[in-house]
């Protein structure tokens, strides 16, 4: 019996390429071929991609600018006949977009081929790609119950079902909250995206500079920060007396994830999912310049059931972070009870839900 082809449409990003991973992950243990459609960024975050094949189509952002728009017309259009040359080659059964522009042509293609199209949104608001998409999509899967600006007509096949995991990140899930006896070590995890955060390398270290120095002297602090900010943020902690290990990447995140107490992110959709579905309280800095300011809608998905703090980003500064995390830090009972809210508020199951919806579509 011929296996069945899932082409998967991902923008060049860690944050619709690792759910999107987790999906095909899926797909795979249940016996059907996986391709990867992206662009050249995409592949940066694709090196373990469960895919037997990975193809680059041309694809570019659609600007108002007409010296821009033309030329990114063109190759969108070039990326779409791309696409469409592939599936004649090996007709898919489905095409998931997972969002992000270069995921237009092969869903663009899949329209024009009459081939199934499901999407996932990460965000809790409708990206471009997605938003222009779901008028064709069969199905409208998403990862929070909050999903701004989809179109009416397309309300009647949202599917909620959360953003699949990486299976370091599920076998988190596991393992216990790690316990903070009185006086006893308390890790503090720190990440700002695939690129590090440019304001959590200033701010932070100044905050915690400021804790009293008892407090000081039982952190263990982990940092991502930027490449560039490595040596300063270093500097910042051995001169307040902080246990710290800076960095500009973590290959083991699950590791990090499982020993932290408490979490300093921002709140993309995969991060604030991955704190629910690992049960870690948090302090959440969405990034202001996110479109849409999907970032704070993002961040519900752990406010809503007391597990996280928020701080807007023009409010971020070290004299109120202090004051915060001590007050965190100081009750790690009360830590613990946020943990387990954002434990409860996962669906670990995400990635076999949005398999379950795929082969229904493509039957």
């Amino acid at each position: 019996m011929t296996k069945k082809i899932v082409v998967i449409a991902a923008g060049g990003t860690g944050g619709h390429l690792f759910p999107a991973a987790a999906f095909g992950e899926e797909m795979a243990r249940r016996g059907w071929r996986v391709m990867l459609m992206t662009d050249a960024r995409g592949r940066r975050y694709a090196e373990n991609f469960p895919a037997e094949r990975i193809d680059d189509v041309p694809a570019a952002s659609l600007s108002a600018n007409p010296v821009t728009a033309i030329p990114a017309a063109l190759k969108i259009w070039r990326g779409i006949n791309a696409a469409k040359q592939r599936f004649s080659e090996a007709p898919p059964s489905l095409v998931a977009g997972f969002g992000g522009y270069p995921s237009f042509p092969a869903l663009m293609a899949a329209r024009a081929r009459r081939i199934p199209i499901l999407i996932h949104e990460q965000n809790s608001v409708l990206g471009r790609v997605n938003r222009a998409m779901a008028g064709s999509a069969a199905i409208v899967a998403c990862g929070f119950e909050r999903l701004d600006r989809l179109p009416d007509s397309a309300a009647a096949r949202k599917h909620v079902v959360g953003n699949p995991v990486r299976l370091p990140i599920l076998a988190v899930r596991e393992q216990a909250y790690p316990e903070a006896p009185a006086g006893g070590r308390l890790n503090l995890l720190i990440i700002g995206g695939s690129q590090g955060a440019r304001i959590f390398g200033d701010v932070i270290p100044a905050a915690i500079a400021r804790l009293p120095e008892a407090l000081r002297a039982r952190l263990d602090v982990v940092h991502q920060v930027r490449e560039e900010q490595v040596e300063a943020a270093r500097q910042a902690y051995s001169a307040a007396a902080v246990n710290a290990e800076v960095a500009p990447f973590f290959q083991d995140m699950g590791r990090r994830l499982g020993a932290a107490h408490l979490v300093i992110a921002r709140a993309g959709a995969s991060t604030v999912t991955e704190l629910q579905v690992a049960g870690r309280p948090a302090i959440l800095i969405p990034f202001a310049a996110a479109a849409d300011d999907h970032q704070t809608a993002n961040a519900e998905g752990l406010t809503a059931v007391g597990a996280a703090d928020v701080i807007a980003e023009a409010a971020f500064e070290p004299v109120g972070l202090a004051a915060l995390l001590e007050r965190r830090l100081a009750d790690p009972h009360a830590l613990a009870v946020r943990a387990a809210a954002a434990r409860a508020a996962a669906k670990p199951e995400a990635a076999k839900s949005l398999a379950d919806l795929a082969e229904a579509v493509a039957a």
